[in-house]
């Protein structure tokens, strides 16, 4: 057999994203390379790997074994070149995080010059809801989490990174008269939810539920994204962190609606499975995150404390 680690690599993605479309995006390659790898990898093999039913392809059996088999020889292959790096006296490795969807407007800004520091350390960074945030680090698959909730059923360490503040937004169209309203509004505006398992759901939730608030609510929406494209559409109102809403209030799609009571504050923490022992790499990224995070929260979130 001849088949390259270049296959082996296409063929685990195909597999984990279940479509030629989506592998090609993620490795950036065009379909048609992608498709060539995936043909070249099957012809050393008589039995089929994949299998197309309709418009969707599917891994047979035989393929799921060959994809775990493939993900072994390329973790090997990774160690095999941080091995290198690191007789050479560069600090290398994979340093893995999951963090909650609205985190990715936080945790690049962690990352950044770690990374420039240490070309070596190659970042696997998993952006999803709080559930699969909490799984992946429950089943100690990442070295940190970031979230804004802290898991009540997991034994952890943590470390405070900054504020997050969360407000009442609407669509810039929308006029409100009053400096400040009281939690009447809620009777007048529809709001918009994130779906369940979000942990700004949760933080909303459990605001309204404390405060008796007499919420209407409009829709359910997957993303923080999302919610604010309907937003910006005149779809309804919502509660949101401030976080990932400063480009749309800069340029006038968005506004905060005044309402006694909020912001709503909570923290936003790096954390991970007590006792965890750290790999050289995510030592090196925890040290550098307890050093440097004042001075990254004062040069990159300084607009923050505007609001």
């Amino acid at each position: 057999m001849n088949f390259t680690i270049n296959q082996l690599r296409i063929f685990l993605k195909i597999t984990q994203t279940q479509s030629i479309t989506k592998a090609s995006e993620e490795l950036h390659l065009t379909q048609p390379a992608v498709s060539i790898q995936l043909r070249n990898l099957q012809e050393q093999f008589d039995i089929p790997l994949t299998e197309v039913v309709g418009r969707k392809i599917f891994i047979t059996d035989f393929g799921k074994e060959i994809a775990i088999a493939a993900e072994n020889i390329l973790n090997q292959v990774h160690a095999i070149n941080y091995k290198t790096l690191s007789h050479k006296g560069k600090l290398a490795g994979r340093l893995k995080i999951s963090v909650v969807s609205t985190g990715k407007y936080v945790m690049p800004y962690f990352l950044a010059n770690f990374l420039k520091q240490h070309e070596g350390v190659e970042l696997l960074l998993d952006v999803t809801n709080k559930l699969k945030v909490l799984e992946s680090l429950e089943k100690n698959e990442v070295d940190f989490s970031l979230v804004s909730v802290l898991p009540e059923n997991l034994q952890i360490e943590k470390t405070e990174l900054m504020q997050n503040k969360l407000y009442v937004v609407s669509d810039n169209k929308q006029k409100f008269k009053s400096k400040l309203y009281d939690k009447s509004i809620f009777e007048k505006i529809h709001l918009i939810y994130r779906e369940q398992g979000s942990g700004t759901r949760q933080t909303m939730e459990k605001f309204i539920q404390k405060n008796n608030l007499p919420v209407r609510k409009k829709m359910e929406l997957t993303s923080n994204e999302a919610v604010k494209q309907a937003l910006i559409a005149g779809l309804g109102c919502s509660i949101m962190p401030l976080i990932g809403i400063k480009n749309e209030l800069q340029n006038g799609q968005l506004q905060i609606i005044p309402v006694k009571g909020f912001p709503i504050k909570s923290v936003w923490n790096l954390i991970w499975l007590k006792g965890k022992n750290h790999s050289p790499v995510a030592s090196a990224f925890l040290n550098y995150v307890k050093k440097e995070k004042a001075n990254i929260i004062k040069e990159k979130f300084d607009w923050f404390e505007k609001y």
